[in-house]
């Protein structure tokens, strides 16, 4: 007898929307920290897609040997 894709949905929902409130306290620093790891997230996003880019476009841009480029110098 397997897990169902109905019992996990039941187990999410339930865990959503069953949990009590937790009454945490939360200071400012706790806010600017949050926002800091949003801003590095992204920040490290974008580095990642700028080196990928930069893999796709120098596996599919030419040589520094091809025939166009030595056509340049005359």
């Amino acid at each position: 007898m397997g897990i169902s894709e109905r019992h996990i949905a039941a187990f999410a929902v339930l865990t959503i929307f069953g949990a009590a409130p937790a009454f945490a306290y939360l200071d400012p620093a706790t806010g600017s920290i949050i926002i800091q790891a949003v801003i590095g997230a992204v920040a490290g996003g974008l580095l990642y897609a700028k080196l990928f880019m930069h893999k796709v476009r120098s596996f599919f841009g030419r040589k520094t040997g091809d025939v166009a480029s030595d056509n340049t110098e005359n």
